[in-house]
């Protein structure tokens, strides 16, 4: 009860994102559990200057069933009123009238700059309404004090210093929707596309859609194309045309611009195209279908935690503390000085305006300058420097998961570029044992960016069933660099290669490990490329499956995920499908347990609320199974609830990849072979390679902040083999989200309070590895 006598107010302001709704509800259950009254404002400023019905205090129920919707089920509005002084003065009124003097904003950079200038009046204000005898001085006293915190919604990604704003994941979802239906239609015709996104002054959504869909050419405001572009760029499309593609891709944001800062419109493109190339060309302009549509899995979870972390920002307030905005680094929640982050978003702007691009693009953050000199490395191939004497050999092993050809298509690329042989292997390390390996060329893995599965094919195989075969072909092949891209199988299959040098020399190659499962078990990373896919698509299925038990009333359904021992699976998607339970082998539960559990269920049933979802990882526990749940709910709820079963099986490995998938996999490939080809230069003495220590074979995975290397042997030491488990997973603190926005009345001092961290130059120029 640690906000006991506390009143909070959450307000949606400015352009609507997907995610929205999720975060209005964590920061109203939040603030519900720890003891403080919620008020929710509709219309956002505009509702809170009006007063009246527009603020109207919350409770649990109020934001049931809102976690799956887009946009925002308060309203948002701009508010012109809000913009002067007297609109403020009635906006403090109303807030002391209610005894709120905690304000959550969910906005983009123009909402939040005017949380921060009210609460800066807000002592000269309240002076005023006691002068003009609208409040009492003792009611002054008592609300002296407005604290304030953020949340960024904005599906542009524009606001500097947070990694990811509520919404951009999920417009990126719509965007890539659409290049994937239209790819089809351009290739069966032979056109040329030209697509225009949103983000009037920032590239992020062209950028990121551009590098996962491997346009042809792209146009973002902070970095115009040289002058005389032109001429290249139809020279580009040309040459691409005559390599046997049957169709082009422009990507341009709503805010292109040329070198001297005249706009460049998709018409112009369009029509240069068909006068310079004669080809047929349709232009297409995504428009608000961006802000649409249900929010990613991604946007659910990020505003969930957001939103429990704002009212934890609240109630640890200070008069000295700024007004910050709540934001995720990685995978850590932080909290960042508000107007810190609004002056460097002026920054940007600002270097855009006076033409100094290079800085815009730095200011943007390390990540943004990243993906934009991976998207000019990849979309077009330049012949290498000269060629290399190394070859690399790929492949793939365990069971197939998104991203994977995302990750094989940029490191051949990759290689090609820095002059190596690359082969490539059917069938895992049974392919590579049986010989089917071939050489491949840039052009050889076009189109593969949005393809689901595996296209060179899996297979479960480890290498020590077939070792003498192995190591022949490595030899035969003069393979001295191996990248493997899988599951828990790709990095065991690794380490016993490792294992095996002693007994053969040709095993003393450089070998890394792309970790792809949508189990999210390798150790030595926070994600594994494929995951993010299954999470949507188990959070999908999941979401018609409540749609039918909202229907039915008082059904509840127990729905099985996948996922081995590892029960990220089953946790993520259950904080974003807002499931009541969660059962996972690493979080132990015992009889008594399940007990509370249908306990908890047989009192939501006597509420407006009348289903429940409960999620069963497949291992979570030998005699508990899906089967005996199934049995245990449906006799203690007889005659409260029916229960139905679901499992989702193989259809979470499956589907084409998200937007992060596709992108990640792209990273993950391109730093796994440049940390290859400088690890090769180490060791390459008198014509050939020879590495035997720890750190020639490692596993490349995206750790708190950072993409790094850990040697397959120092993992070795942290993995649980029994149960194909890392020994620590930093999501289980996501397991105190899911049960406190389901109601249970748990501990929350194991909950880790963001850290306050500031915005400077140094700062942005962090790789954060998204």
């Amino acid at each position: 009860m640690a906000g006991a006598g506390m009143a909070i107010a959450v307000l949606t302001s400015g352009g609507d994102a997907q995610g929205m709704n999720a975060a209005v509800r964590a920061v109203t259950r939040m603030g519900i559990y720890v003891g403080a009254k919620v008020f929710l404002i509709y219309e956002g400023y505009e509702g809170l200057v009006e007063g009246g019905d527009n603020i109207k205090q919350a409770n649990w129920l109020s934001v049931s069933n809102i976690i799956q919707l887009g946009g925002t089920v308060i309203g948002s509005a701009r508010c012109k009123a809000f913009t002067t002084r007297a609109g403020r003065l009635r906006a403090a009124r109303n807030l002391v009238e209610h005894g709120i003097t905690n304000l959550c904003v969910i906005g983009g950079d123009g909402s939040l700059t005017g949380a921060d200038i009210f609460r800066s009046e807000w002592g000269g204000l309240l002076e005023e309404l006691v002068r003009d005898g609208q409040i009492s001085e003792e009611v002054a006293r008592e609300n002296c004090r407005l604290n304030i915190v953020g949340l960024v919604g904005s599906i542009d990604n524009d606001f500097c210093g947070t990694d990811m704003t509520i919404g951009t994941d999920s417009a990126l979802h719509r965007i890539m929707e659409v290049i994937d239906a239209i790819t089809t239609t351009a290739q069966s015709h032979q056109r040329t596309f030209v697509l225009e996104v949103m983000g009037r002054h920032c590239g992020y959504l062209a950028l990121v859609s551009g590098l996962a869909s491997g346009a042809d050419w792209l146009f973002i405001p902070e970095s115009p194309p040289e002058d005389g572009w032109e001429d290249l760029m139809c020279e580009r499309l040309g040459e691409t045309r005559s390599r046997g593609s049957r169709l082009n891709i422009i990507i341009i944001a709503e805010g292109a611009i040329d070198r001297s800062g005249k706009p460049i419109s998709s018409n112009y493109v369009k029509d240069l195209v068909v006068q310079r190339l004669g080809f047929d060309t349709r232009v297409t302009v995504l428009g608000h279908v961006q802000r649409g549509g249900t929010p990613s899995a991604f946007d659910r979870v990020l505003s969930s935690k957001m939103g429990m972390e704002a009212v934890m920002a609240l109630l640890e307030a200070t008069p000295d503390t700024p007004a910050c905005v709540v934001s995720l680094s990685g995978n850590q929640s932080v909290r960042l000085p508000l107007m810190e982050c609004v002056q460097v978003t002026k920054d940007v702007q600002k270097a855009m305006d006076e033409k100094r691009f290079e800085e815009a693009i730095q200011l943007r953050g390390r990540s943004f300058e990243n993906n934009w000199n991976i998207y000019k490395l990849l979309a077009h191939q330049k012949p290498a420097q000269e060629k290399s004497p190394f070859s690399l050999a790929i492949l793939n092993v365990g069971a197939p998961a998104a991203g994977m050809n995302a990750a094989v298509r940029s490191a051949v690329r990759i290689g090609i570029c820095q002059g190596h042989t690359v082969y490539v292997v059917s069938d895992g390390f049974e392919g590579l044992s049986k010989g089917q390996i071939r050489e491949v060329g840039w052009h050889d893995v076009a189109g593969w960016l949005g393809r689901g599965g595996s296209m060179l094919g899996t297979k479960r195989t480890l290498p020590k069933t077939c070792m003498e075969k192995i190591v022949e072909n490595v030899r035969k092949f003069n393979i001295q660099g191996l990248l493997v891209i899988g599951g828990f199988e790709a990095y065991e299959g690794v380490l016993q290669l490792v294992e095996a040098r002693g007994q053969y020399e040709e095993l003393c190659i450089i070998m890394c490990v792309i970790p792809a499962t949508i189990s999210n078990n390798v150790p030595g990373t926070d994600f594994s490329l494929g995951s993010d896919t299954a999470v949507n698509a188990a959070m999908e299925s999941c979401d018609r499956i409540k749609q039918s038990a909202s229907g039915t009333k008082r059904r509840v359904f127990i729905v099985e995920t996948m996922g081995g021992y590892c029960g990220y699976l089953s946790t993520v998607t259950g904080i974003a499908v807002g499931a009541d339970a969660a059962y996972v082998y690493e979080d132990p539960f015992t009889i008594h347990d399940l007990k509370a559990n249908v306990e908890h269920l047989t009192d939501k049933m006597k509420t407006d609320i009348q289903r429940g979802l409960v999620l069963r990882n497949e291992k979570c526990h030998e005699h508990y199974t899906t089967e005996f749940l199934y049995n245990l709910y449906s006799s203690e709820g007889k005659g409260i609830f029916d229960c139905r079963i679901n499992v989702l099986g193989h259809l979470q490995q499956g589907g084409a990849p998200t937007p992060f998938d596709r992108n990640y996999g792209t990273k993950l490939g391109v730093k796994a072979v440049l940390w290859m080809s400088e690890k090769l230069q180490e060791v390459y003495r008198k014509g050939r390679v020879f590495a035997n220590s720890g750190d020639s074979a490692c596993v490349i995975g995206l750790r708190k902040k950072v993409v790094a290397f850990s040697p397959v042997t120092e993992l070795k030491k942290v993995t649980d083999f029994e149960h194909r488990l890392p020994q620590e997973q930093w999501w289980l603190n996501l397991r105190l989200m899911l049960k406190m926005l389901a109601n249970y009345q748990i501990s929350l001092t194991e909950y880790i309070s963001g850290k306050m961290e500031h915005v400077t130059r140094r700062t942005l120029s962090i790789e954060k590895g998204f």
